[in-house]
């Protein structure tokens, strides 16, 4: 049996609407709590989660 598990949310640890197996590969997936009502942009790959920090944006000078 394939190991599966829910995701959590990486803001306040809560555990989302999803699971993910071994071999489940995710790229810049965006990420919804229903409880705190954030959207990340997490990766996942063989079971571990990184979240992708965005830039913030940057005015622009004349």
């Amino acid at each position: 049996m394939e190991d599966k598990q829910w995701i959590l949310c990486p803001v306040c640890g809560c555990k989302t609407r999803l699971q993910i197996r071994e071999d489940t590969i995710l790229r810049n997936f965006p990420l919804y709590c229903p409880k705190c009502k954030q959207e990340t942009l997490i990766d996942i790959q063989k079971l571990k989660i990184s979240v992708i920090k965005e830039p913030d944006a940057q005015t622009q000078s004349r």
